[in-house]
Formats: C-alpha cells, structure tokens, sequence
C-alpha cells in the first residue's frame, strides 16, 4: 500500500481498518469517514485509512494524531484488478478487528478481500440513498453486487431512514443484516460563533443578506437550479456563495454571466476553513436532486442556519418544516425560490429561532459523540460474535 505508514500503538480496544472508495477534503462521506477515524482514535483504538484511489487534501488533524493514510493506486473511473491484492496485503499486515468500508466501490472490494485475507468483523456503510455514481448508470449492477456478496459481510449501515427503506426496496440487502446509523458531526465544531461572523464577512465583503452553498459541482446537486432561483429571487443586496469544485465549474461561470449574477455570486472552490464560511452566512441551501444524509445541511443546522433545500433523500429526516427549514420538491425551481423568498423575509429574531431549533436537533440526533457510542456499541457486539 501506498502512504504513511504512521507510528504503531498498543490498543486498547482493537484495530479498525476504514477502507474508503476516495478520501480527501470536500466530500462529505469523505469528512465522516476522517471524523470516524479521529473519534475512533481518541477513544482508544487503532485506525488506519485506506482509499482506492488517491487522496487529494487531508485535514492537518489527521497526520498529527498519526493515523496512517495509504490509498490501493487506482484511478478514478477506470477498473484496475492489481487492487483487490494490494487490499488483502494490507488487511493481512495490519490484521484489524474490524473491516469497516465506506461507499459502494469499498463495500463490493472489501468483501472480495475477505475472501483471500481472514478478518474477524465487516461493516459495508452505503452514503447514498441509491448506489448512484456521478452520472448515475449502473445503478442496478451495483445493487446486484451488493446483494451477492452480502454473505461476506455481518452488517449493511445506511446513513439514513429513508436509504435504508430505499436498499431494502432494492433488496441490496436483507432486512435482518441492514440498519440506519447516520452521519455524525462535531457539534462543537459547527457552531454559531459571533467573531468568526465579523471577521469572515469582512475577508468575503459581504454586508447584506449571504446564502450559501456548499459541495461538488455535479450533475446530481442541480446548481442550475439553485443559480435559476437565486436570479429569479431579484434580492439584489444579497450574495451567492459557492464552496466546492468539479467538473461542472465552468458551466456554471456561464451561467451565472448568462443570468447577469455575476456581481452577486461568489465561488471560493473548495475551503478547508467551512466552519468559519458557514458563520458569515445567513441562510444554506441545498438544491439536490438525489442526497443520502449530508453532511453539510448538519453542519449548517449545528451552526445555526435555516435551511432551503430538496425532499430527497433523508433531508427531511434532518430538518423540520417550518421550523429549522424549508424542503421543496427535487426539480421544482418555482418551489425552491418561492422557500428562498420566504426565508429571505424572515425577520432576523425569526431567523435565529430557526438556527437555534436546528441545532438543538442537530445535537440531539446527529452529534459526533452519540454517534460514535452508537459504533462502538456494533464494533463491540460484531466482536463478541466471533
């Protein structure tokens, strides 16, 4: 395997191998698969990170609590066998506990390796509320994969309630093996925080009302119609901003000169700072036309922001209508501006009940630590099984 190898510690509780399909800064599976291995590490047991493909950016945090990060050499989109043995090489050097593969690519390799190289316990975590790519093809072929190679694993997790009925549906897993367990986040991490305010609103320039967005610029979060809302709106003294990148970015300059927008849109590509963007803002949206859970719509809720975005996938499981967020029809730009109108008129005492009802249910479901109890209760349990 390709990577830091890190400085080997005696466990305490036993070894977790997380095997991603990519890994780096700006994806949100990716930023809970490190904040996993981060809590993972604090409470004692011995992570390392592996990615099929290389990783890109990585936290600092990462490399300072010494936690290996290799990766198995592939390419994006393009098929390479010679990972499946660099797999089981590395499972069978670092003989984990637990083998705990995250997104569909990783779940279908991991379970092959298992084949080849013994370990005790695997856990397949699907991100998605489909097992969708970025074009969405070969839905069907992947569900199948996962449904044959199940045997191979003692547990399926979907990030949500509405995958996890989305999978069953599919039978890409049996309901016996199969169970919700949702994204966790740092709550105090992702939090409102007046100076980060002040200070990032004055490094951006923004004085009047801020929406923002957050994620890769792909077919399957509809910019286009976030972009087509935000013209449409005509709230001229507020401002567009745009974290992220892909390969839809330069569609998405044209579009917003074509729109005239060019003057109230902001794109900063992809920031390691979120936490800090997030505070100067005044509202998130999400235009999505299919999500699993995201992370960013937890982060914005935990900082304290109402929320305009789609009914997909388990957003409406993360926001209450009418009272942390608005949720529109997937698709509907009528809808999704007619929500960004009514926030936008929002008085600001108003604004600030919604943030502060959505982070309390932020922390209440989706916080780091009562995710994480959650985990290590199915490590410990899948463990006592073998």
């Amino acid at each position: 395997m390709r990577g830091t190898l890190g400085t080997d510690r005696d466990p305490s509780k036993g070894k977790v191998l997380l095997l991603t399909t990519t890994m780096g800064i700006g994806g949100g599976a990716e930023e809970q698969v490190m904040q996993l291995a981060l809590e993972l590490d604090r409470r004692g047991w011995r992570t390392r990170l592996v990615s099929m493909i290389p990783a890109e950016r990585m936290p600092g945090e990462i490399s300072e609590r010494g936690i290996p990060v290799g990766h198995l050499g592939m390419t994006a989109g393009v098929p390479d066998p010679r990972a499946l043995p660099r797999l089981v090489q590395v499972v069978r050097e670092f003989r984990p506990d637990i083998l705990h593969t995250h997104m569909t690519h990783a779940n279908l390799l991991g379970r092959v390796a298992r084949i080849f190289a013994r370990v005790p316990a695997l856990i397949s975590t699907l991100h998605g509320f489909r097992m969708y790519g970025v074009n969405q093809r070969f839905t069907k072929f992947r569900e199948l994969g996962h449904r044959l190679t199940d045997p191979l694993a003692e547990r399926t997790t979907a990030i949500c309630e509405a995958a996890t009925r989305s999978y069953l549906e599919s039978h890409s897993a049996p309901a016996d093996k199969l169970m919700s367990l949702p994204n966790g986040l740092d709550t105090s991490v992702y939090r409102p925080d007046s100076e980060a305010r002040r200070r990032m609103r004055q490094e951006l320039g923004l004085d009047g009302f801020a929406w923002l967005a957050v994620g890769r610029f792909e077919k399957p979060k509809n910019y286009p119609l976030m972009l087509r809302a935000f013209a449409e709106l005509g709230q001229r003294d507020a401002t567009l901003v745009l974290c992220g990148a892909g390969s839809l970015e330069p569609l998405l300059r044209r579009q917003i000169k074509e729109l005239g927008i060019e003057g109230r849109v902001r794109l900063l590509g992809v920031r390691e700072d979120i936490p800090a963007v997030m505070n100067a803002a005044d509202a998130f949206v999400l235009s999505s036309d299919t999500e699993g859970l995201p992370m960013v719509i937890l982060q914005a809720s935990a900082t304290g922001l109402p929320i305009v975005a789609t009914d997909v996938g388990g957003n409406r499981e993360a926001i209450q209508p009418g009272e942390t967020g608005l949720l529109t029809p997937p698709g509907d730009q009528r809808a999704f501006t007619a929500a960004m109108r009514q926030v936008a008129t929002l008085t600001t005492a108003e604004r600030a009940a919604w943030g502060a009802a959505a982070r309390r249910h932020t922390i209440s479901k989706y916080d780091l630590q009562v995710v994480a109890d959650r985990w290590e209760a199915l490590y410990s349990e899948l463990l006592t099984q073998h």
